[in-house]
């Protein structure tokens, strides 16, 4: 797989938009109180680097890091100072 198509298959997997390009991302955050999203995204990032070996070799690596970015952007969205 080149990395032009590890890139859409990790940012926007067709199979996940939904009605008006809706990503099911989205619906899930909207779904979830912001403890329970990040709680979420921390699961997505451990099963992605707990199974890379074995199965998706880079493009886990890549999905897990798509995941923790996300995390870092939902954590960044409090405005809580760091510690």
């Amino acid at each position: 797989m080149h990395i032009e198509e590890e890139n859409l298959v990790v940012e926007s997997p067709p199979h996940y938009a939904g009605k008006n390009n809706l990503q099911c991302i989205d619906c899930i955050e909207a779904s979830l109180t912001e403890e329970q999203f990040k709680g979420y995204l921390k699961g997505c990032i451990l099963k992605y680097l707990w199974r890379y070996e074995k199965k998706g070799k880079t493009t886990d690596l890549y999905k897990a890091r798509w995941y923790l970015d996300k995390l870092i952007e939902t954590e960044s969205k409090t405005g809580r100072p760091n510690r």
